[in-house]
C-alpha cells in the first residue's frame, strides 16, 4: 500500500492489522536520515556490542530511546551523560512487534563536547607516541635549592604556591616567571617562560600552576606544543593547573601532577617541621638502639668474665702442669724399670755366656788336647803313642807326649757331670 494514501475502513469492513503495521513502516521509512541536535541524558553500553542512550530536546521536556554500535559512540570521542551531540538518526519501525526505535549512524559532540573529542584525540595520539610513559618520568629532588614558578602575574595561583613554599621551608628560593594562563598567547608564553628556566642550571624543578576554570580557559595547558616542551625539558615538571577533577594534557606528561596549586608546594619542598620531628624521632631511635647494644655487650662481657678460665687464667695450666709432672714420673719410673730389666737380662746372658765359656770349663781343671796340626783331639782314635800333643789350660798350655793310650770310659761320665758337661 503507497504510504501517502489514507486507509479506509469501516467496523463492517475492518483493515487487518498487518496493513496498519505495514503503512506505519512506510510512513516511518519515508523520514529517512535526519540531523538531530540533543542532549544524552543517559547511557549504557551492553555486552552484545550495543549502547543504549536516552536523548532528549534542548528546550523542550522531549526524549527518546535510541541505539547504536559501540563503534560509532568510540568515533564520536568522548560521549557521556550530559553531553551535547549533533547525530545523524534514522528512525526504524518494527513490523513483527510494532516498535518504534531510533538508530544513530553517526555521532559528532557540540560545543563543549567537541572540544573534549579533539582533546581525547590528541591524547590518543601523545599517547601512542609514548609521551605518558611511566619510564620517562623524573623524580623530584628531596630539597631543591632553587624552584621555578611559571604562573599568572598577581594571581592566587602564585600567592598559594609562594606562601606554602616559604611556610614550608623558608630557605626555599623561588625563580618566577609570569605568563597569560589564558588566551590564544598563553601556551606560547608559557612554553618560552619554561625554556627559560629549563636551561637555567641553578633551578632544581619547575611549577606551571593556574587555578580553576571552564574547559575554555584551560585550553592551554593542553596545547600540544606546551605537552612537548614539557616531554623535552630537562628539569622535571610539576603541573598544577585548576582544581582536583580538572585534567590538561599537561597533567598527563609532567614528571608529577599537583591536584592544586597548594599541593604543588606541599609535593615540591618538605615541611621543616615535620623534618626536624622526623630527625628528633631517628635520633631518640638511634639513641635506643646504641643504648641497647652497650648492653647487650655488656651483659655479654660479663658472662664472659664469670667463666672460669678468665676468673682464674692459671687454673688450666696448673692442671696441665699437674698431669704433666704425673706423666714425666710415670716416664721415668717406667725407663727406670726398663734399664733395670735390661740390666737383668744382661747379666743373665753374659753369666750364661760364661757358663758356656771353653776358659771357664778350663778354669775348672779340665785341658783342651791339640794335634800337631792346631786342631783338637777328641777321641782316642786321633793319636798314637809317642806323639806329641800340646794341653791348652786356663793359663797357659803345655807340651805332652802320648804314653799310653786306653780306649775304656770307665767312671769318665761321673766326672764329666761334675764337671759340668752335664746336658
Amino acid at each position: 500500500m503507497p504510504a501517502d494514501r489514507k486507509i479506509t475502513s469501516t467496523p463492517e469492513n475492518p483493515q487487518p492489522l498487518r496493513a496498519i503495521a505495514q503503512a506505519v513502516r512506510n510512513w516511518v521509512e519515508r523520514l529517512g536520515e535526519v540531523w538531530v541536535e540533543a542532549q544524552v541524558i543517559e547511557l549504557n553500553r551492553h555486552r552484545n556490542g550495543t549502547v543504549y542512550l536516552t536523548l532528549r530536546d534542548l528546550t523542550e521536556e522531549v526524549s527518546v530511546q535510541a541505539s547504536c554500535p559501540v563503534r560509532t559512540l568510540d568515533i564520536a570521542g568522548p560521549v557521556t551523560a550530559n553531553t551535547t551531540v549533533v547525530t545523524r538518526v534514522r528512525p526504524r519501525y518494527w513490523y513483527k512487534n510494532g516498535r518504534l526505535t531510533y538508530e544513530l549512524l553517526e555521532i559528532r559532540p557540540s560545543g563543549e563536547g567537541r572540544l573534549l573529542a579533539h582533546l581525547e584525540q590528541l591524547k590518543r595520539l601523545l599517547q601512542a607516541e609514548g609521551l605518558f610513559d611511566p619510564v620517562h618520568k623524573r623524580p623530584l629532588p628531596f630539597l631543591p635549592h632553587c624552584v621555578g614558578l611559571v604562573t599568572g602575574a598577581d594571581s592566587a595561583a602564585e600567592r598559594d604556591v609562594l606562601e606554602n613554599m616559604r611556610r614550608r621551608w623558608p630557605a626555599v628560593e623561588v625563580a618566577v616567571r609570569h605568563t597569560p594562563v589564558q588566551g590564544p598567547q598563553a601556551a606560547t608564553a608559557v612554553i618560552g617562560a619554561l625554556a627559560d628556566l629549563d636551561a637555567d642550571p641553578a633551578v632544581d624543578v619547575i611549577i606551571i600552576a593556574r587555578g580553576g576554570g571552564s574547559l575554555e580557559d584551560l585550553l592551554p595547558f593542553s596545547d600540544e606544543g606546551l605537552v612537548r616542551a614539557v616531554a623535552r625539558a630537562r628539569t622535571p615538571v610539576v603541573s598544577a593547573i585548576g582544581h582536583e577533577p580538572d585534567q590538561p594534557i599537561l597533567d598527563l606528561v609532567a614528571d608529577l601532577r599537583a591536584s592544586t596549586p597548594t599541593d604543588a608546594a606541599k609535593r615540591v619542598v618538605p615541611d621543616a617541621a615535620t623534618e626536624l620531628g622526623h630527625l628528633h624521632t631517628v635520633r631518640g631511635r638511634l639513641d635506643r638502639a646504641m643504648e641497647r647494644t652497650v648492653a647487650t655487650r655488656a651483659d655479654e662481657l660479663a658472662a664472659l668474665r664469670s667463666r672460669p678460665v678468665l676468673r682464674a687464667p692459671t687454673g688450666t695450666l696448673d692442671l696441665h702442669a699437674e698431669r704433666l709432672i704425673a706423666l714425666r714420673h710415670r716416664a721415668l719410673r717406667a725407663v727406670d724399670n726398663r734399664l733395670r730389666a735390661e740390666e737383668n737380662g744382661l747379666r743373665a746372658a753374659r753369666e750364661h755366656g760364661r757358663a758356656l765359656s771353653p776358659r771357664s770349663t778350663l778354669e775348672r781343671g779340665y785341658a783342651i788336647l791339640l794335634d800337631a796340626d792346631d786342631r783338637p783331639v777328641t777321641s782316642t782314635r786321633e793319636v798314637d803313642e809317642g806323639d806329641g800333643l800340646v794341653a791348652r789350660l786356663a793359663d797357659g798350655s803345655m807340651v805332652v807326649q802320648v804314653v799310653e793310650i786306653d780306649g775304656r770310659q770307665d767312671g769318665f761320665e761321673d766326672g764329666y757331670k761334675e764337671g759340668g758337661f752335664d746336658e
